[in-house]
């Protein structure tokens, strides 16, 4: 096979697999990140009619993670057991269900337990779907297809920005509150999706019907290559010494103080905002909100491609997330509203654009198998970040009245993960061509 028949080649099947997997998991995604994140336009209307305080809705928002953390490895160990197809499918119905259930909520107790299931119902999702992924695509693409699926999160605050805010604004069926409503109606499609999982999703490569025989043959051929390029230095774990593994613990501490400067900015942006003028409404809140996350989904698309095309993970990690605590530092300290609103953008697009290299790390220096423990791991701890963040954010709130001054605590944190990403060893991957290649160009 020349090359230009094996570079057509490749096209061809990282598009076919691409159009296939990535659309979906974009979309379960955005309704992922929608029913977790959606608590912060509710607390528009919420905190006020359950008598929330500051504090107290931080803790609630924070309480989804502390389930999160608790469940998240087990997950992992049941989504290898049970496989992808059908683990995420139940994922998917659990947190649909205890979604709808927050719409229904009474007291500040109601809303903290619900959260905190919402939280052990949705654990292993991220990560199930970071190795699912890592399972269908070379390691060349897979920053770039890990992108393409985080950008989900940035669309699904542009999607619940408007939508929060106008159910919120138009919904009072039945003598129910707008905030009620709309917990029930973004939780409904989380339970639908469930079910389409069980008939869309297929666990393997090998299993791809709609891959032709050479297709499959160059794609399992790839994936063989990238796990012989790393076997040299990968490392198999067992899951007990993957959580101890000090690697794993540096990448978890990193994350975790990235998930609380991320979060902590994200679930109290609605907030933030309302304090930048008395004269907003709510939907208007909602649509200024949508505008960091419509930079974020395009930025962070354009530098993981720029990743995989030059093979540098290290940097495209430590970079954005300087340029985010910088912009942290700004967001708090200027005064008028369309300058904060600009700094607060360029924070969030370099947290976002952060994710994806980040998540090709751990394939590094571990083996595939032992790889999807470590993103569970690193997720798990590092969402641990998303209570620390809501929840510090709150205290600063009630502590100095002002929703901007938590901005220079998650821009000291951001300058910390700066420096342990940029000291991080990493071992060079010398990949070398798949089998199935170099007997194709002997026979050519």
């Amino acid at each position: 096979m020349t090359h230009s028949q094996q570079t057509t080649l490749e096209k061809r099947v990282i598009s076919k697999v691409g159009w296939r997997i990535v659309p979906f998991v974009f979309i379960l995604y955005i309704v992922n990140y929608i029913d977790r994140a959606n608590i912060g336009y509710a607390s528009l209307q919420m905190n006020s009619e359950l008598a929330l305080t500051s504090q107290a809705f931080g803790l609630a928002a924070g309480l989804f993670f502390i389930g999160y953390f608790l469940a998240e490895v087990p997950s992992n160990v049941f989504l290898a057991k049970f496989g992808a197809r059908k683990w995420i499918a139940r994922i998917l119905l659990t947190w649909g269900v205890l979604a709808v259930v927050m719409g229904f909520v009474q007291n500040d107790i109601q809303l903290y337990i619900v959260r905190f299931l919402l939280g052990v119902a949705e654990a292993g999702f991220f990560p199930g779907i970071i190795v699912y992924l890592g399972a269908w695509f070379p390691a060349r693409h897979k920053a770039t297809m890990i992108s393409f699926f985080v950008a989900s999160i940035p669309v699904s605050y542009i999607i619940s920005s408007p939508l929060s805010t106008w159910i919120m604004s138009n919904v009072s069926w039945f003598d129910m509150s707008g905030w009620r409503w709309m917990f029930v109606l973004e939780g409904i499609p989380a339970v639908l999706l469930g079910f389409v999982c069980l008939f869309f999703l297929i666990d393997s490569p090998a299993q791809a019907k709609w891959l032709t025989i050479e297709e499959r043959g160059w794609l399992l051929g790839e994936l063989q290559a990238d796990a012989d390029a790393v076997k040299d230095s990968a490392v198999k774990l067992s899951v007990w010494k993957t959580i101890i593994n000090p690697k794993v613990l540096y990448l978890s501490a990193i994350y975790f103080i990235y998930q609380v400067g991320s979060l902590g900015v994200g679930y109290w942006l609605p907030k933030i905002i309302s304090g930048l003028s008395d004269s907003l409404s709510t939907i208007q809140i909602g649509l200024i909100g949508m505008i960091p996350y419509i930079v974020a989904a395009v930025v962070m698309v354009v530098w993981s491609r720029n990743s995989d095309r030059t093979g540098e993970r290290q940097m495209h990690c430590w970079l954005p997330l300087g340029a985010s605590a910088i912009s942290m530092f700004l967001a708090a300290w200027m005064q008028s509203p369309v300058l904060v609103i600009a700094a607060i953008t360029l924070a969030l697009t370099g947290l976002y654009a952060f994710k994806s290299p980040f998540w090709v790390v751990p394939n590094r220096f571990l083996d595939a198998a032992t790889a999807g423990t470590a993103v569970a791991v690193i997720n798990s701890i590092g969402n641990l970040g998303g209570f620390v963040g809501p929840y510090a954010q709150g205290l600063i709130v009630d502590g100095t009245g002002s929703a901007r001054a938590g901005l220079y605590f998650f821009g000291i944190l951001l300058v910390i993960a700066t420096a342990m990403m940029v000291f991080m060893k990493l071992p060079k991957v010398q990949r070398q061509p798949a089998k199935n290649q170099e007997s194709a160009g002997a026979d050519a």
